[in-house]
């Protein structure tokens, strides 16, 4: 494994959260977004494909207690955002024409606000996450190449 390498990726997977969270705020805030660009599942978005796959190497390295705090906030951060998608796009009283054509469901005042509560445990989550990636990026900025040329 390659030290810069793994630096990178890990970069760009904290990069793609970032994107993740900034899509479901802007859903939020009355933007229109498309229900497919904020992937529901934690190993569908592009940090969890990162996380189980090339992440998953890191535990070779040893004391990388860390990830299990990052797998954590991530699953709650998308437990939050689907609860937040069933608002926005969970209707199953929508018309046949109107899932064809996608108009979008009408969002009540109420629902907004709960939606809104949702993201505020979403973005903690978030906060959680990008929290513990620093520690990860600080932790694995100290073990040397050799350690990782040994995975």
């Amino acid at each position: 494994m390659d030290k810069n390498i793994t630096m990178e990726l890990l970069g760009e997977a904290k990069k793609a959260h970032i994107k993740w969270t900034q899509r479901a705020k802007l859903l939020i805030e009355g933007l229109p977004i498309d229900e497919s660009a904020i992937p529901l599942s934690n190993t569908d978005c592009a940090f969890g494909l990162w996380f189980y796959g090339e992440g998953q190497k890191l535990n070779a390295l040893g004391n990388m207690g860390c990830l299990g705090d990052i797998e954590k906030a991530h699953f709650i951060l998308h437990d939050q955002y689907m609860k937040i998608f069933k608002i926005y796009f969970a209707n199953t009283e929508r018309s046949f024409f109107s899932k064809i054509f996608s108009s979008k469901k009408k969002i009540s005042e109420q629902e907004k606000e709960m939606a809104k509560e949702y993201f505020v445990k979403l973005q903690a989550a978030s906060d959680e996450v990008l929290d513990v990636i620093g520690k990860l990026e600080r932790r694995l900025y100290a073990i040397p190449q050799t350690s990782f040329d040994a995975v």
